[in-house]
């Protein structure tokens, strides 16, 4: 993504730019920042986990508590849920979307505290939140849902597969969800089994007590790519944002990043 990933160039704007609220004509104040500096003064923080006072005067990007409040305000209107929708459709369109298999799991984040933390499992006197990640057979993100480190995976299984916001840029019908969905035996679970293939997904899940299915790992490997890749923004890598909203509106905008540089690397 370059030196300076937070800059955003003209290809990207062109995608955002249409999503964004429009301000008042006769708004009281001085003239706002522009939004395209006020998304990078976004981006910054999301690349570098620094605190919004701390956000340099010198990039010109505004103030910090302007950009949270632009973030805020973008969040409130579905901004970046809808640019993550827009650019699935358009890695769809270019073939970049692998349906055949959808893979699910979790990763635990630190956290300071606020809605959505709780103890993880492995060390109790701390607080932390989750990840609950579902992606293509490509390690594209799908979708996204934050929770209390505390929450079993299996819980969301579900939630993940109805979240995925329906897919257009091919033929027939906008896709809805994978063809099969893998998963590790943190999601063993029959009731599931049954709502997924009444959703037409088969599930392709290991069972407790019983050998892991011969060459899920290999195919599972991808999630875990994935994950990868969204905590390289440091600011998802801790959770600091007591509130769940901005969290995730940080998560969204790195899947889009994400969505938006595989995009790229499929044109010529």
């Amino acid at each position: 993504m370059g030196t300076r990933p937070w800059i955003v160039d003209d290809e990207l704007w062109a995608l955002i730019e249409p999503l964004l609220p429009p301000w008042p004509e006769r708004s009281p104040g001085p003239r706002p920042v522009s939004d395209r500096l006020c998304l990078q003064g976004i981006l910054f923080v999301l690349y570098n986990d620094i605190a919004w006072q701390l956000l340099p005067s010198e990039l010109g990007f505004g103030s910090g508590q302007t950009c949270w409040r632009r973030l805020e305000r973008w969040q409130k209107a579905g901004v970046f849920d809808r640019l993550h929708r827009v650019l699935l459709t358009e890695l769809n369109a270019a073939g970049g979307l692998d349906w055949s298999r959808g893979c699910v799991d979790g990763s635990h984040i630190g956290a300071k505290g606020g809605a959505d933390t709780g103890p993880p499992p492995v060390d109790r006197r701390k607080t932390g939140s989750k990840h609950h990640l579902i992606c293509d057979g490509r390690g594209t993100p799908l979708k996204v849902i934050t929770t209390a480190a505390n929450v079993n995976d299996v819980t969301q299984t579900l939630a993940l597969v109805d979240g995925i916001p329906p897919v257009a840029g091919r033929p027939g019908r906008p896709r809805h969800g994978p063809d099969a969905l893998l998963g590790d035996k943190g999601y063993d679970s029959n009731p599931n089994r049954d709502a997924l293939r009444k959703r037409r997904i088969l599930p392709v899940i290991s069972h407790e007590g019983r050998p892991n299915i011969k060459g899920l790992g290999k195919l599972r490997y991808v999630v875990e790519q994935t994950f990868a890749l969204l905590h390289h923004f440091k600011r998802l890598a801790v959770r600091w944002e007591r509130r769940t909203e901005p969290h995730d509106a940080f998560v969204s905008l790195a899947c889009s990043l994400i969505c938006y540089q595989r995009l790229k690397n499929t044109r010529p």
